[in-house]
């Protein structure tokens, strides 16, 4: 049977992962930490997704994320990070190295499975077509402009700055940021910061 996708795995604690997903009709391969999964690239790097945990001993996820981004032969295969952390500046960190979704550890199977499905879509359907958007967590509707108030505070919050650093900078209180970014999330059909980030430099928003 021919496999929905070829996927690498990189996480010291992978081993459900590597159970279930062949049941999906994914082929998996496993890493066990950063240096391992970068080996295994350098033989093979005909990888359709790479699910990257960021806590491995070794060489840590942000290492080993910097390191795919770097080299032109892996540089364009869709990352989810894997993070038992939820901590939205270092997500945001994360997607100037070129992360392309987050999941929370620990997650839920069906979860783990949309997500994948979504950006192996996303993926394939850029590779023929790049004039519309297909990112997991877009509704449907359709996206009201961005005031440029919007777009200064969404460009910074895009460099990892925190509500109060971007009140600090901008010269107003911290509740006002919240109110712009709450206005963001509904203009964007988004839910966090981290979404309305991916969105906007999917769509070259900012």
């Amino acid at each position: 049977m021919t496999s929905l996708a070829k996927i690498l795995i990189i996480d010291d604690n992978s081993k459900l992962m590597e159970d279930t997903l062949p049941m999906y009709g994914y082929e998996v391969k496993a890493a066990h930490d950063g240096l391992m999964g970068l080996k295994i690239l350098d033989e093979d790097n005909s990888f359709d997704l790479i699910l990257l945990d960021i806590v491995m001993p070794n060489l840590d996820g942000w290492q080993t994320l910097k390191a795919i981004r770097q080299n032109d032969k892996t540089s364009k295969i869709p990352i989810i990070m894997l993070t038992s952390v939820n901590e939205t500046n270092k997500q945001i960190s994360g997607l100037k190295f070129g992360a392309d979704d987050y999941i929370i550890k620990p997650f839920i199977l069906p979860n783990l499975l949309a997500r994948i499905e979504a950006l192996l879509r996303r993926s394939n359907w850029n590779k023929t077509d790049k004039s519309a958007t297909a990112l997991p967590f877009l509704k449907g509707e359709n996206i009201t402009p961005l005031t440029a108030r919007e777009k200064e505070i969404l460009s910074l919050v895009a460099k990892g700055n925190t509500n109060i650093q971007i009140a600090q900078k901008l010269f107003v209180r911290e509740v006002t940021v919240k109110t712009h970014l709450n206005s963001i999330y509904r203009k964007l059909n988004v839910d966090n910061r981290v979404q309305a980030v991916l969105l906007a430099q999917q769509t070259e928003l900012i």
